[in-house]
């Protein structure tokens, strides 16, 4: 039997404004679909003007600048609906579905979706079975003594993974897909009995006990950042009264 790191899997990943999920845009995102291990990619790409200026410090990591994106970006909207039906398609598919830090990116899909098409990430999910793996959230459980950040750019150093054009949505989503491979190949003694879809709510309860840990860390050292606990997709901010 095959074992879930070694075959299909799906892996989504954006480049944007900012780092606020409630506020930020998307400006480029990319699907990578793998059969299996060594096997070719297929790589959707998407390249959206977001209809609000680009910030010079995320021009600075991604590239993208507003002129760029104003000349080759789409409009958003049917750009996003494109980018939930094809995490939806992979679903039902039964790929396992590999999104790096999952809670921002997948939650930013959410927000456009209901910005530009009065939708939600959620319903077009809602019939099919989720499942993501998530590197940082099974890193940080596999191996949560290990000193140092835990970016994409150091996991893969960690790991050995090829990451070529950082900051590239298609180039992170390609490098997170062969990290959770070798996430899984590394700790296989601790993951083989597991499948893909216990992984799914496992991850959910490690990844609460992981915001927990990082929120008492923040409060002894005087803080005042919050740390949302909801894994894979943080759920929608009650309207203001």
């Amino acid at each position: 039997m095959t074992r879930w790191y070694e075959g299909p899997l799906a892996s989504f990943d954006t480049e944007t404004t900012g780092v606020d999920v409630e506020g930020d845009r998307i400006v480029s995102a990319a699907l990578v679909v793998q059969d299996m291990a060594g096997a070719r990619p297929r790589v959707t790409r998407w390249l959206i003007d977001p209809g609000v200026p680009v910030p010079p410090a995320a021009t600075e990591i991604h590239g993208l600048t507003d002129d760029y994106l104003h000349r080759n970006g789409r409009w958003p909207a049917p750009a996003v609906e494109e980018m939930a039906r094809a995490l939806a398609e992979q679903c039902a598919a039964g790929r396992p579905l590999v999104v790096m830090n999952a809670p921002f990116d997948l939650t930013l899909l959410d927000r456009e979706l209901r910005r530009h098409r009065a939708s939600s990430l959620g319903r077009h999910l809602e019939n099919v079975p989720l499942c993501v793996l998530d590197p940082r959230v099974l890193d940080k459980h596999l191996d949560r003594y290990r000193k140092g950040r835990r970016t994409l750019t150091d996991l893969c150093a960690q790991y050995g993974v090829e990451l070529e054009g950082a900051h590239d949505a298609a180039a992170d989503a390609l490098a997170s897909l062969e990290l959770v491979r070798a996430v899984g190949r590394r700790f296989a003694a601790r993951m083989e009995r597991l499948t893909a879809a216990e992984l799914h709510t496992l991850q959910a309860v490690w990844h609460a006990a992981q915001a927990r840990g990082l929120q008492a860390w923040f409060s002894r050292n005087g803080t005042e950042e919050s740390v949302d606990p909801a894994w894979p997709l943080r759920p929608e901010l009650p309207a203001a009264a």
